[in-house]
């Protein structure tokens, strides 16, 4: 099924449904029994890494198209390695990468998707998102006690059909970009609760990891099933095929990258991206060109 914005969700087994069926205690965290390992995962990669370096080379030069890939987990799940990892290849030039953290100020004094908006990548390249306006139905729904900074007019006494209203501006914005070249391509690292507290461990127990430790990760993590909820509801409420998400394992880093690495290339390789086109008058000039440049 071609979407609106061109592609068809690759067939990954951890596409999220579009039905609404997704249901996190039976989504893994870890890799089939049966899957590769470690060098046969990295040897994978490598070649997901080549390709998307070609494939970058032709977005840009064909210029219609943006990607936009959105990454969210709960802390320690790889986010930053992965799209360390995975963007490897990639020409720098063509690529930005945004980490949100806290609201400031000034984007507290603006709707809750401006900050996010404002840095959409444009066509051509592609835009990595470290966390996202997704924040805004899975954080900040846990801790509603942010919605005080965002000064909304109606107030916040009913928080079901705030989130509601949320998702229902994310769709349709996602749309939107959709339908104007954006293509859209989310993932959620789902690392498990276990692995997650073996992962902060080492960030105490590393001293080259210390830096890495926060100590509200613990209260975060405290309100674990509080945080499966929102992102099963929002998973459930904003996968469409035209801006799906994906649940990818992250118990195991070398699989997670591989994963994401295999959705980023299938759905570029659908796109009709094709390099622009030279008239007869332009070879013309070039050829012409060209013999002057040789008989110097």
């Amino acid at each position: 099924m071609v979407t609106d914005a061109g592609f068809a969700p690759a067939p990954s087994p951890y596409l999220v449904p579009f039905d609404g069926s997704f249901r996190v205690d039976r989504a893994p965290t870890r890799p089939p029994e049966d899957a590769p390992g470690k060098k046969d995962n990295q040897k994978a990669l490598d070649d997901q890494i080549g390709r998307l370096a070609k494939l970058q080379q032709k977005l840009y030069a064909d210029d219609r198209y943006g990607l936009l890939l959105v990454f969210q987990a709960m802390d320690a799940a790889g986010k930053d390695g992965t799209i360390r990892a995975v963007m490897s290849g990639v020409n720098p030039a063509g690529c930005q990468v945004f980490a949100y953290k806290a609201p400031s100020h000034e984007e507290l004094d603006h709707d809750f998707l401006w900050r996010c908006m404002r840095r959409l990548p444009e066509r051509g390249r592609i835009g990595i998102w470290n966390r996202s306006h997704y924040e805004e139905v899975l954080v900040v729904r846990v801790n509603p006690g942010y919605l005080k900074g965002q000064r909304l007019p109606r107030g916040t006494g009913d928080l079901g059909a705030l989130w509601q209203e949320r998702y229902d501006s994310i769709r349709d914005v996602e749309r939107h970009l959709a339908r104007n070249g954006m293509i859209i391509l989310k993932f959620w690292l789902h690392v498990g609760k276990d692995e997650q507290r073996d992962r902060l461990i080492e960030r105490i127990d590393e001293p080259e990891s210390n830096w890495k430790f926060n100590p509200d990760d613990l209260t975060q993590r405290a309100r674990w099933d509080e945080y499966m909820l929102a992102y099963q509801d929002a998973l459930n409420a904003t996968s469409r095929p035209w801006a799906p998400w994906y649940a990818i394992p992250a118990d195991n880093k070398p699989f997670m990258r591989r994963a994401v690495a295999e959705v980023v290339v299938q759905t570029l390789e659908q796109l009709p991206l094709r390099w622009p086109e030279v008239s007869d008058a332009d070879r013309a000039q070039m050829k012409a060109l060209r013999g002057q440049l040789a008989g110097e």
